[in-house]
């Protein structure tokens, strides 16, 4: 054997079967990582989208009555109290920049009401595409074609949540 490999030709030979041993190993195991065969078998739920009309599924959520009326006194309380520090004030500027101070408190009470409940259609929303087996879930009207619809089931979730 040792005399075999003595000659270069031989020693070419020998490391070219060797590579290509090897280059067909990482090919043979490329394929079994890659789940080549289990591909094109069948179709599987991971490369599964989902769809969710999130509008349809907040105006259905429980919660939000809740939101719109303490949004509705919180607003009704700013009004009223600018109304009665805007009349003591003496120029239009002034009521100008105390009517915006409003606008962004009222800006972030909303945000602060609404933080709890999309986080809770967000988990709702995770759920169920866990559940399906969903890899993403998408808004619906940023879909053309395709997708498994999971509205219904978010919006029931959401009312036998609370």
């Amino acid at each position: 054997m040792m005399q075999l490999l003595r000659n270069p030709k031989n020693v070419k030979l020998v490391s070219l079967f060797i590579a290509a041993i090897f280059v067909l190993g990482c090919f043979a195991l490329s394929l079994t990582q890659s789940n080549f065969g289990k591909a094109a078998a069948a179709p599987t739920s991971e490369s599964a989208i989902g769809v969710v009309n999130y509008q349809i599924v907040l105006r259905q959520s429980p919660e939000i009555p809740k939101m719109q009326a303490a949004m509705k006194a919180f607003v009704e309380e700013t009004q009223k109290d600018f109304a009665e520090k805007s009349a003591a004030m003496a120029n239009d500027a002034e009521k100008k920049r105390y009517f915006d101070q409003c606008q962004e408190r009222i800006q972030a009470k909303e945000r602060e009401l609404m933080e709890p409940i999309l986080q809770g259609v967000e988990a709702q929303i995770k759920k169920i595409a866990d559940k399906k087996g969903l890899k993403v879930v998408v808004e619906k009207t940023a879909v053309v074609f395709g997708g498994v619809d999971i509205t219904d089931e978010v919006a029931k979730a959401l009312q036998t949540a609370k």
